[in-house]
Parts: C-alpha cells; sequence; structure tokens
C-alpha cells in the first residue's frame, strides 16, 4: 500500500471517534498516517514498529519510535477529505484599555470582567465574524470578543470569571484551521470558565481645586500656591507645590517593564502639575500612593504637554488606575 492509517492501544473506535476510556484507564488513542515513498506489502491488521535510525548504535536507550495496528489504507490521492488534519493558528493582540475594577467575591481579588484590545484586527475587519471567539491572557484566564470597539480595529473582550490583566498586557487568539477547508472556517477547543461575580468598586471622589475663600465678607486668596493668610512659617513648603496643584495626582496608566512580583515601574500621573509648569525643575521629587503608602516613587519627567508627569517606582507600583499619589515637599 501507498499509505496507510495505523493506530497504537487497544482500544475500539466508533464512527471514527474515540471510545471512552476503559476502567483500567488506558492512555488516550493515538492515530497516525504513514506514507511509503514505495509500494509495502501490508496486510490490515499488521503490527508495524517504527525505529530511531539516527540513535547512536551503542547508546543505552530505547530506539522504538512507535508501534501499532494497521487499520485502514488511505489514498492521499482520493481520500484527502476522509481524515481532517488541521493546522494550529496564535495572533496576539494587546490590552488598550481596562473596564471598571470589581472585587470578586470568591477570592476578594481586584479584577476586570470587561477589557478592551488592539493590534489584532485591521479598522476595515469585518468584526461580526470573530464575535463569540475565545481570547486567552498570559495567566490563562479565558474570556470572549463581545463586539467591536470604535473603528479602528479595537475590540472588547468578555471575562465571565475576571481578569487580572494590565494595560499592554498580551491577548491570545489561538484556533485550529482545517486542511481542504473551502470555508477556511475557524475552529477552538477551548470553552469558558464558569462566572465568578464581585461588586464594583467606586472610584474614590475627586478633589475640587480651591482658587479662593470668601468668609465673613473677606477674600483669602491664593497666589502662586500660598494662601495669603498661610503664617510665613508655613510658606515655604507650601512654596514648593507648583501652580494649580494641591500636591494630589491621579494615576491615570501604568507601563513600563513587569517585576518578578508583577508590578509595572511607570505610572503616567496627571493633576501634579499645569500645563504651564516647568516639570524638569522637580525630577527627582519623591511621590507615595496614597493607596499603598509603602510604594515609593519619583518624578521622571513630563509626559505629553498637559501636565501629565511620569513616576517611576523602582520597586514597582501596585495601585490601579484612578487610585491617588501624594507629591512630597
Amino acid at each position: 500500500n501507498d499509505g496507510t492509517l495505523t493506530r497504537n492501544g487497544s482500544e475500539n473506535m466508533e464512527g471514527g471517534k474515540q471510545a471512552s476510556l476503559s476502567a483500567n484507564k488506558l492512555p488516550p488513542l493515538h492515530w497516525a498516517k504513514l506514507e511509503f515513498l514505495t509500494p509495502v506489502y501490508c496486510p490490515m491488521d499488521s503490527l508495524v514498529i517504527g525505529s530511531r535510525l539516527d540513535t547512536e548504535v551503542n547508546a543505552n536507550a530505547c530506539r522504538l519510535a512507535f508501534s501499532g495496528r494497521l487499520v485502514e489504507r488511505y489514498d492521499a490521492k482520493t481520500d484527502n477529505g476522509k481524515i481532517k488534519t488541521y493546522t494550529k493558528k496564535e495572533k496576539v493582540g494587546t490590552v488598550c484599555r481596562l473596564g471598571d475594577p470589581f472585587r470578586r467575591s470568591d477570592d476578594n481579588k481586584v479584577v476586570r470582567y470587561e477589557v478592551f484590545g488592539t493590534d489584532l484586527f485591521k479598522k476595515e475587519t469585518n468584526m461580526s465574524q470573530f464575535v463569540g471567539l475565545v481570547m486567552e491572557t498570559d495567566r490563562g484566564e479565558i474570556g470572549s470578543i463581545q463586539s467591536s470597539f470604535g473603528t479602528s480595529g479595537k475590540f472588547r473582550v468578555n471575562f465571565p470569571a475576571g481578569t487580572e490583566a494590565k494595560e499592554g498586557d498580551p491577548l491570545y487568539l489561538r484556533f485550529k484551521r482545517y486542511a481542504n477547508d473551502p470555508k477556511k472556517a475557524i475552529h477552538q477547543d477551548q470553552s469558558l470558565p464558569r462566572a465568578r461575580p464581585g461588586y464594583r468598586i467606586d472610584p474614590p471622589a475627586k478633589k475640587k481645586k480651591v482658587r479662593g475663600k470668601i468668609s465673613n465678607g473677606n477674600a483669602n486668596v491664593v497666589e502662586n500656591g500660598v494662601d495669603s493668610k498661610t503664617p510665613k512659617g508655613d510658606r515655604k513648603a507650601s512654596a514648593n507645590i507648583p501652580n494649580g496643584s494641591n500636591g494630589v495626582g491621579e494615576i491615570v496608566k501604568t507601563k513600563g517593564d513587569i517585576l518578578q512580583n508583577g508590578k509595572r515601574t511607570v505610572a503616567i500621573v496627571s493633576g501634579l502639575f499645569s500645563m504651564e509648569d516647568d516639570i524638569s525643575k522637580h525630577k527627582g521629587r519623591k511621590v507615595i500612593s496614597i493607596t499603598t503608602p509603602e510604594e515609593e516613587g519619583v518624578i521622571d519627567g513630563s509626559f505629553g504637554k498637559v501636565g501629565k508627569c511620569k513616576v517611576l517606582f523602582r520597586d514597582g507600583i501596585s495601585a490601579d488606575v484612578g487610585s491617588h499619589v501624594k507629591m512630597l515637599s
């Protein structure tokens, strides 16, 4: 025969599908397609044994590569549709935005049930054919594509059990594509996990910036961050605060390398400076996280042109986007 199908193990097959494992829990059945360059006489049910011919003759190792029984003749020219062969595919996107934070009820972890991805589809891609496909994070968390997001190829992913993914983390679309399939359909074996509910975490309320205060008809004027009625001994510390700032800012994004403790090293903060401030003059000033005060960083420079700054945390920062930080004088 110029081609045969062989199997190893002793379990029966029905309708081309593997029968259930017997009580002795034999290993799963494996099938192999053998193609010979020249015809070989192979009666059905013959035992085939393959050897590793590249193994050293004097090596103290088993040279058997496989063994099995011939079960069916196969002609590569006419029987292509008889066997379904497939290729594993993987496409990688990136988390570009996080949904609202939730505290998961069963383990008290802060997770997101919805994230937004990019770098996977082109803006002209018809997203309807990808809705419902399963995606994975590098932590093994599984979600599904719900819809497109905007018109630039971004998409929305829902995680029933939640995800701890951060902005910039990869999102994997893994699937199989069968050979000789005219539709080139996408097939996946993964399934969504059971839902693990939680309760929404409300972000801390933003403090209003007070420019001036009127009491009993008298105005308190704030100039260059210093109250006109502030005692002279306290004005020196207040003068270190940039114009229009109360020394408290908000984390709008985390980025940088991921340390072994799972934390990122850089936080982008808004609210510490105004557009007119020269942030370079404040480089090196200490900044602490209000929610996790043990995490301390330093201002590393400006970020963009709207008063945002880049804060470097050498030991990483675990505070979520929306948390507040305080700049020390």
